[in-house]
């Protein structure tokens, strides 16, 4: 074997192990670009769609759903976080589908959806399909609990992950992935395309890689975060204006021309604490000043319990309130029914759908950019019509989060950009190809038939 041999025995190869479906037999609700994913990912089976917030990810998943199940009688199972799976029972009637959310063992023929936190009550050898709602909400849990995930589901003929794009700078949420699909495990990934850079203390990819990486990201992902990322037209995906509105406390210090701003985790969180009480009348001073709707983020319990006392008609959901209230909440949100509610982007933040809303203050910020980015994707997504505002309330002590925030959120736009021209070129002949090219053709000419046809017919 020569050296060439050896090297093209090394390229590893994703193949296609899913079902072909002509983009004519997909539900005519769904846009092109939608349409065009589903039948690539099930073409391939086992596929993930990283798809930006609002692009359409639940009726995509839905539909690959349906079409797995009418056309080899596998059961199918959604796993969804909380609130989000009432919801997609909900999204599924708008193309003609019915959805069982189950929330014990109690599977039933066809497409079900059950949050994450129930799958220890589910015989998942039930299903031939599985379908991770969120699916980022991987790297959230425990290593128990990803484990699980990963190991119940190996053996499962069709798999399908969706989720936001995924963090640039986290590449074992990519990891992750391709593991729970069965293309490579995480460890085996970096290994291939990483360096263990440990001055850096992080996985750092190699620099003549970094194509060969994208290359096999793509091989069963596709990444997107506008329909013209991959050459259709943005249309009504083009969002309204983002007012985005800073509004700093005082920090109230004597005998100082500049507060000394909060640097540590420790310092910060005493600087939150000290500013509470003029953050939370801030915040009700913006709400209480206006009849729309609102949504009001907070970082700690305490900030809860007291914007929801300060706040004219608002209700509050935290984490040890029953699933029964925090559905009826989110969901009555979701319908405009509350009309304000107070609660973490960690409870509330992710997979819902707040359109009717196009107001929100946080009240106090984490570290975490993924957190507030999704959160303000609740309301600023596909389907809002007007410009939405976003409030900031903070304390001047705390302009390092702040600082952190949007040094995180530059990072996260640039290495955004960079994934996908490296996946564009690539998503686009894999995405493009299932198109359907059709020829127009005008005859000039009337046929007729060979006289030993018309012989043989007599």
């Amino acid at each position: 074997m020569d050296y060439a041999t050896f090297l093209k025995n090394k390229e590893f190869k994703i193949d296609s192990v899913g079902l072909d479906v002509e983009r004519e037999e997909l539900h005519e609700t769904l846009f092109d670009f939608q349409k065009d994913i589903v039948k690539w990912a099930l073409k391939k089976g086992k596929a993930a769609i990283f798809a930006g917030t609002g692009l359409g990810k639940t009726l995509m998943q839905l539909e690959w759903a349906r079409q797995v199940h009418e056309r080899t009688g596998h059961n199918v199972l959604i796993l969804a976080p909380l609130a989000v799976a009432s919801q997609t029972v909900r999204e599924a009637s708008k193309i003609d589908l019915s959805v069982t959310h189950i929330r014990q063992n109690n599977v039933t023929d066809g497409i079900n959806i059950t949050n994450y936190e129930q799958l220890h009550n589910i015989d998942t050898s039930k299903f031939g399909a599985i379908v991770l709602d969120e699916s980022s909400i991987l790297k959230n849990f425990t290593g128990k609990v990803r484990t699980q995930i990963i190991d119940e589901f190996r053996d499962t003929p069709y798999k399908l992950a969706c989720t936001a794009t995924p963090a640039p700078n986290d590449h074992m949420e990519l990891g992750n992935h391709s593991e729970f699909l069965g293309i490579m495990s995480g460890y085996e990934m970096l290994s291939m395309f990483f360096i263990n850079d440990f001055k850096e203390k992080q996985w750092r990819l190699k620099g003549h890689a970094a194509d060969k990486f994208w290359e096999w990201v793509s091989g069963w992902a596709v990444m997107i975060t506008k329909p013209s990322d991959l050459g259709y037209e943005d249309g009504a995906f083009d969002l309204p204006p983002l007012n985005m509105k800073e509004v700093v406390i005082p920090s109230g210090a004597e005998n100082s021309l500049l507060p000394e701003v909060a640097q540590t985790m420790l310092e910060r969180r005493r600087a939150r604490r000290e500013s509470i009480s003029d953050r939370v009348n801030k915040a009700a001073e913006i709400v209480n000043s206006t009849d729309e709707q609102f949504l009001i983020w907070c970082d700690l319990n305490d900030e809860s319990e007291m914007l929801t006392k300060s706040i004219n008609g608002a209700i509050e959901v935290k984490g040890s309130d029953t699933v029964e209230h925090k559905e009826k909440t989110m969901l009555g949100f979701a319908s405009g029914e509350v009309s304000r509610m107070v609660s973490k982007p960690s409870i509330a933040g992710i997979g819902m759908n707040f359109q009717s809303c196009r107001n929100m203050v946080f009240v106090g910020l984490s570290d975490s950019f993924e957190q507030i980015f999704q959160a303000i994707r609740r309301s600023w997504r596909f389907g809002q019509k007007r410009e939405v505002n976003v409030y900031i309330v903070i304390s001047e002590r705390e302009g390092a989060v702040l600082q952190n925030i949007k040094r995180k959120e530059e990072e996260f736009n640039q290495m955004v950009d960079g994934m996908i021209i490296h996946t564009k070129k690539i998503n686009e002949q894999e995405i493009n190809a299932t198109k359907k090219d059709i020829m127009s053709y005008t005859a000039n000419e009337q046929i007729t038939l060979p006289m030993f046809i018309k012989e043989t017919s007599q």
